[in-house]
């Protein structure tokens, strides 16, 4: 039995990858702002236990419980545990100086703090269990090259990458320990990609560049992004994986 536990599962590539790890020889713990009834149906009729957890992440206060619940839904003994921190917000987009406060906090609390913490909490909660464990962090091409406008998610997914790569250090040489990987996953057609297309030049200086790649079919499907990431992580060579990946190179 292998275990997953997906943030941001309602929706885009948390969706999509949920429903690709669907099997009976899997359990699922979903957690998102809303619950998807359509993917509880999908794992009843594919007899998959999933549960799902309605959380908001920026809820940082209560993430320690949040991986407790998580943990408690786990029945019997696992042959491995996944956590994917895939929630991730683009918002604000604009100037730096135009960013209001409650949006910048919010940025860093989803695509950085919330990460950290669940991680944190995954490794110290998990520590006496000797098997596979696994973190993989959705990262962003925006993380490792920065774009005027987009100053707080480039900040957040800048950090998770650092704060992968710290993590890696810590774990690699512990017995059972955690094998991390913060995967960038390409340019995927999901609702943060209608957001940033909606964006006015002012304030994102090459919405008209994106605009450009759904016009002319270049985004992945969200579904194809999650058939790659399924492979990834139940791959023979994940634990040989650099901690920062890019999906289009799998």
């Amino acid at each position: 039995m292998d275990v997953f536990f997906i943030t941001g599962a309602s929706r885009g590539i948390g969706l999509a990858l949920s429903k690709e790890l669907l099997d009976k020889s899997h359990v699922l713990v979903c957690t998102a702002r809303s619950r998807n009834e359509e993917l509880l149906d999908m794992a009843k009729k594919n007899g998959c236990q999933l549960v799902f957890l309605e959380f908001d992440l920026t809820d940082v206060s209560k993430l320690d419980s949040l991986m407790d619940k998580m943990i408690s839904s786990i029945p019997g003994t696992p042959s491995s545990v996944t956590l994917v921190n895939n929630a991730g917000v683009i918002d604000p987009i604009g100037h730096t100086e135009d960013n209001q406060p409650e949006e910048i906090a919010k940025s860093i609390q989803v695509n950085l703090t919330a990460p950290m913490i669940l991680s944190s909490a995954f490794i110290r909660k998990l520590k006496g269990h000797h098997i596979p464990k696994r973190i993989v962090n959705i990262s962003s091409g925006a993380g490792r090259h920065v774009y005027s406008g987009w100053s707080s998610y480039c900040a957040g997914k800048a950090g998770l990458d650092q704060y992968s790569k710290a993590v890696e250090l810590e774990q690699k040489n512990k017995p059972f320990g955690v094998k991390i990987v913060s995967v960038a996953p390409g340019i995927v057609d999901t609702d943060m990609q209608h957001e940033i297309r909606k964006s006015d030049e002012e304030s994102f200086d090459l919405v008209q560049q994106f605009i450009g790649y759904k016009e002319k079919g270049l985004l992945s499907s969200p579904e194809e992004t999650a058939g790659k990431l399924a492979r990834l992580i139940q791959g023979d060579h994940f634990y040989e994986m650099n901690v920062l990946a890019d999906l289009r190179n799998y």
